[in-house]
């Protein structure tokens, strides 16, 4: 049993399968691997058989033929299938001649190198070989000996009241 699913969704989700196929078939990038053509083919049957390729409503919108992971992988299909890179944290179009990413554009940061304070030639004063005692904590103040004190405080809960 299918989902109900628009026909004019389920045809361009089967147009773009069978599109990223044909590109990959002229050859334009570099060939798809087995789990990719196996993607295609398994898509396209259960949605022609189902109407949707995906059973999980979680996993994609009421109405749509394709889930949302199912959609991207597509997407990265048809894009090696042009033969145009992966997107993704690779080289952006501002970056040319070796620059790095973003991050790495920014100039170091300014810091004190630790050594440059130091003078090689300064005396260490003698230190003793003991060290100084270390202070005890001062004891807790004592107790109060016996019970405690019961206190009836006026203005509580009465036999009355209840």
């Amino acid at each position: 049993m299918g989902r109900d699913v628009d026909d004019r969704k389920k045809r361009a989700a089967l147009r773009k399968l069978r599109k990223a196929a044909e590109l990959a078939e002229q050859g334009k990038g570099p060939p798809l691997s087995d789990w990719e053509r196996q993607f295609l083919e398994e898509v396209e049957e259960r949605i022609e058989k189902y109407g949707s390729a995906f059973a999980d409503p979680l996993k994609g919108q009421e109405g749509e033929a394709l889930s949302q992971l199912q959609h991207v992988k597509l997407k990265e299909i048809d894009k090696k299938a042009r033969g145009k890179g992966k997107s993704g944290f690779g080289q952006t179009k501002g970056q040319k001649n070796g620059q790095k990413n973003g991050l790495s554009r920014r100039p170091p940061p300014r810091g004190r190198d630790i050594s440059d304070d130091i003078e090689d030639e300064t005396p260490v004063p003698d230190l003793p070989d003991t060290p100084p005692p270390v202070p005890q904590p001062a004891p807790p103040p004592p107790r109060p000996s016996g019970r405690p004190a019961f206190r009836v405080i006026e203005g509580g809960k009465t036999d009355k009241d209840s």
